[in-house]
Order: structure tokens, then C-alpha cells, then sequence
């Protein structure tokens, strides 16, 4: 079939993992629907890569358009929800670097055959956008989705939405950016000058959802902004000593476990804060940003496909538990425009 329209993670022993400094900065740039923060653990069956247990984790953190609920006033309501980001985080073995690695959301690939939240079953697609695997399927076909098109195991699934993402950027106390050039997007509603400026959760989500307004003023261009605001966020939570402060610590941790569902085994606040311990020392120079290398697909501008020798650079790389090589991205068009030049140091 060719398509061109837009519980538990279970295999081996269940793992606890550290929900990090960089999981958390992931999860809170990307516009989720459903319920704040979640960090969610799902029934997958089917056949799924190996379980590799190498010390390394590999999460899926995935945004949506959900206009229900709280986030109406972003928009019309929608039928449904679409993963609007993706991305992968890998936690390299040690706890001390991490590569993320962005998906973009008009990827054409292969949809696996998978079976929704109401037990319905979904069918498989050849060239099928990505975002259409948790519009159809929900999370579960969202990472048998990335897992088949990676190769990589996913050992967690993050969730954020609009509220959830206000939340904890204002629960830090804004995020402070410096802007290189004006920024005024009527479809996000953020209007800044060249400078400084300290964002507030309303701001910070009018940025990570800017596009129109900058670079080319695609999704791409959308992206390279995201990924210079995780570098922006990461500073922040480091700056205001968040994790040298027991009671910082602990309302971040509470403001992110309130959402957190109830089958997650962070769902307290002790866990949480023991958890993110682990990667504390990780700063910007240890986080590794890109985008998965694509081209734009000659039958349709408004679709990308990824390109074979580069993508399989970087899904190996992580499998091996590796840097991803410079040359992965050398050819890609998530690479070309200069919409990450927006934010300084980004």
C-alpha cells in the first residue's frame, strides 16, 4: 500500500531510566497533545529490533497538533492528533553525551502494520508520512514506526503538550534567548526584537512553534529553531542550578510528575529527582543536535525522503552506540537553510 497523506514498552527486562536534563528539554520543545508531560510505557507486539543492552538508552519524544482540551485556544480543533516533532534521544553508555535526532514530520517511510489504542488494526503503508503513524495508531504506532525505520530499539516514549510545556518553562523561570534578527510570526503569535529577551511558557511555545517567519519558512527551518532552543534550554536548567538546589529540583520534578502517567515508573517525584541525577554534568558541548538526513521528494516539494547512505550513518552510529560522522549530514536539505543562526549559539 502506498500512502502520501500527511500501557508498556516491554522486550527483555523492564529498565528504569533517568528521565535527564536533555529528555526533559527534548520533551518540553515539542507541542504534544494529551496530558502535560507524559512519559509513557507501552504494549508493543510484533516483531521489534534487539534489545541491545549496552548501557545506552534511545527515547522517542513525540509532538502533536492536538487542539482538545486545554490547547483549543491554539487553533480549530482537529479530528485527532498528529506527531507535528519527533525525535530520537540516544543516551550514549556512561551517561556523559547524547546525540537527538530530529525527525521531520513530512518524512516519507515505511508505516508498519500496528494496531491502535482500541485494539483496531492499522494497515501498513509504503511511503507514508511519519506524522500519520500517531495520527492512525497513537504511540504505540508511532514507535514501531521509528523502530522500523531506525533499527533501534526504543526503550521510552515522552509526551508533552501545549499546558504541560508552559508549565515547566515557567516553573524554571523563563528561558533566555538572544535573537539575531526580528522575529514576528502571526501563526504562532510571537513578535520579538533583535536581542535579549528572557521567554516565559507562553513565548517559549510561540518559538519552538515559529516557522513562516523564519529561514525558508519550512518545517526544516522549524526544526534547526528547536534544536538551538534545547541548547538554550539546557544552559537554563544548568544557570539556575536546578540540580545543586534540593528545592528547585524538587519543584521542577513535581511540576513534571503531576502530568507524568500512571503507568510510568517516574510517576513520583523521588524517582524523578534520582533519576535525573544521573546526567546532571551534561551541558550544551555534550548534546549533539541534527536533523535526519533527507532530500526534498522530486514528486511532491512539500515531502522529504530520507537519504539512504547518510540516514544509515546515523541509525548505525547509535546501534553501535557511536558519534553520528559529520559526513551523515554533508548532502542533506536539514542542513541548508540558516534558520538556526535565529538564536545565538545556537
Amino acid at each position: 500500500m502506498t500512502e502520501r497523506s500527511g500501557t508498556r514498552i516491554r522486550g527483555g527486562k523492564r529498565r528504569r531510566t533517568a528521565t535527564t536534563v536533555v529528555a526533559w528539554s527534548a520533551a518540553a520543545l515539542v507541542a504534544i497533545g494529551g496530558s502535560g508531560i507524559g512519559f509513557a510505557y507501552l504494549k508493543l507486539d510484533g516483531d521489534r529490533p534487539v534489545n541491545i543492552d549496552n548501557g545506552s538508552q534511545d527515547i522517542l519524544v513525540l509532538g502533536s497538533d492536538s487542539r482538545s482540551g486545554a490547547n483549543r485556544e491554539y487553533g480549530r480543533r482537529i479530528s485527532g492528533a498528529r506527531s507535528d516533532t519527533a525525535m530520537i534521544v540516544h543516551v550514549y553508555k556512561g551517561h556523559k553525551k547524547a546525540s537527538v535526532v530530529s525527525i521531520p514530520r513530512d518524512t516519507l517511510v515505511e508505516r508498519p502494520e500496528c494496531t491502535d489504542s482500541k485494539g483496531k488494526a492499522v494497515p501498513g503503508a509504503q511511503l507514508a508520512m511519519f506524522n500519520s503513524a500517531y495520527e492512525l495508531g497513537g504511540p504505540a504506532c508511532a514507535v514501531k514506526t521509528a523502530e522500523k525505520m531506525s533499527g533501534i530499539r526504543m526503550d521510552h516514549f515522552i509526551e508533552v503538550d501545549f499546558t504541560g510545556f508552559k508549565k515547566l518553562i515557567d516553573e524554571l523561570g523563563g528561558v533566555k534567548i538572544t535573537t539575531t534578527r526580528p522575529i514576528n510570526d502571526a501563526k504562532s503569535h510571537l513578535k520579538l526584537a533583535p536581542g535579549t529577551h528572557t521567554l516565559d511558557g507562553e513565548q517559549a511555545l510561540g518559538l519552538v512553534r515559529t516557522r513562516k517567519s523564519i529561514g525558508d519558512g519550512s518545517d526544516l527551518g522549524r526544526i534547526q529553531l528547536q534544536q538551538a532552543f534545547i541548547k538554550a534550554l539546557i544552559n537554563q536548567v544548568k544557570d539556575i542550578g536546578v540540580f545543586s538546589s534540593p528545592k528547585k529540583l524538587y519543584d521542577v520534578a513535581d511540576t513534571a510528575t503531576r502530568a507524568i502517567t500512571p503507568d510510568s515508573q517516574l510517576d513520583t517525584v523521588n524517582e524523578l529527582i534520582g533519576f535525573a541525577g544521573g546526567l546532571k554534568d551534561l551541558g550544551t558541548g555534550d548534546v549533539r543536535t541534527i536533523t535526519l538526513p533527507v532530500r526534498y521528494d522530486p514528486a511532491d516539494p512539500n515531502r522529504v525522503l530520507p537519504l539512504q547512505k547518510g540516514s544509515q550513518q546515523v541509525w548505525t552510529a547509535l546501534r553501535h552506540d557511536k558519534p553520528i560522522p559529520a559526513s551523515a549530514t554533508k548532502d542533506s536539505a536539514g542542513d541548508k537553510g540558516d534558520a538556526q543562526g535565529v538564536i545565538k549559539g545556537g
